[in-house]
């Protein structure tokens, strides 16, 4: 139970960002700061898409393995941008959250192949 919870909190989460990095001008002016303006959009989809991913890998762990790790590999890269801008500890927290929520996902779905 407790391992789906997991699973919805990172989907959602994910599927949240993603429309609000579409939307929000905040989120704009932050991609910006992240060098990342011209990606924007095709990131949000990236993680609207693994997220959605992600509710599916219910009914298919391979997909789910996927999904994780991408988001994972995602979170890492958020990180390391985060490191390179001299971020904050808690500017960069979220992102630290997301990389081992996701870590934890895939590591259980992994198992279960």
């Amino acid at each position: 139970m407790f391992y789906k919870l997991l699973i919805f909190i990172s989907a959602f989460s994910f599927i949240y960002y993603s429309i609000r990095s579409i939307y929000s001008k905040r989120m704009k002016s932050e991609f910006s700061r992240w060098g990342f303006n011209k990606l924007r959009l095709f990131i949000s989809f990236l993680q609207f898409f693994a997220a959605v991913a992600l509710i599916f890998g219910f009914y298919n762990i391979n997909l789910l393995v996927v999904a994780s790790f991408f988001l994972l590999i995602m979170m890492i890269c958020a990180i390391i941008v985060r490191v390179k801008i001299n971020d904050t500890l808690t500017e960069t927290l979220p992102a630290i959250f997301f990389a081992i929520l996701n870590f934890i996902i895939f590591y259980f779905a992994f198992l279960q192949i």
